[in-house]
């Protein structure tokens, strides 16, 4: 199994059913906080919908469409994060992430983020990252500004969470803007 270390304190972990423990009590304590901008969360009932959710990531892994990682801060699970796709022929990924509320506010996600947004850079040799945001969800949009992204558009009913549709903000960075 691969640990990549963002840093001392976050460690980006390949995804195994031995985190879904983890991952579940995650989604029992902050359904609501992960409700609000995700569906996934009315759809996971139990750990083992977690484990299928690893399985998934795993097969995305091996095929090179995407990349999920589970992290850990200061050795505890926190939440997922990783490439939700991988496109070699346009080259570029989407980031895709999720946090435990009470690991929020701390610069976790924009140390994470960072770090993936270089290894597309340097590792996958991409050209173009962006992140998709519900228009409303303005912590994941301040996020993007952290990580000097910059607003490309909106794309109007995106996405259902719950009984509401959802707008996007696509926020772009392409590999020479920070060269």
């Amino acid at each position: 199994m691969y640990k990549q270390s963002v840093d001392d304190e976050i460690v980006l972990c390949l995804p195994s059913r031995k985190y879904s423990p983890a991952l579940w009590k995650i989604v029992e304590v902050d359904f609501e906080y992960l409700s609000e901008w995700l569906e996934w969360p009315r759809v996971v009932k139990s750990e083992s919908d977690l484990d299928k959710f690893v399985e998934s990531s795993l097969a995305k892994i091996a095929t090179g469409s995407a990349m999920t990682n589970i992290f850990e801060y200061k050795g505890v699970v926190a939440g997922v994060s990783g490439f939700n796709s991988i496109d070699n022929d346009l080259s570029r990924v989407e980031i895709g992430y999720w946090i435990a509320s009470r690991f929020q506010r701390q610069g976790i996600m924009t140390r994470v983020c960072k770090y993936l947004i270089d290894y597309a850079f340097t590792e996958l040799l991409i050209d173009k990252v962006h992140i998709s945001v519900a228009e409303d969800n303005v912590s994941s949009r301040q996020l993007c500004k952290r990580l000097g992204m910059y607003e490309e558009g909106r794309i109007t009913n995106e996405e259902r969470v719950g009984d509401r549709i959802l707008n996007h903000v696509i926020y772009g960075l392409h590999k020479d803007a920070i060269s």
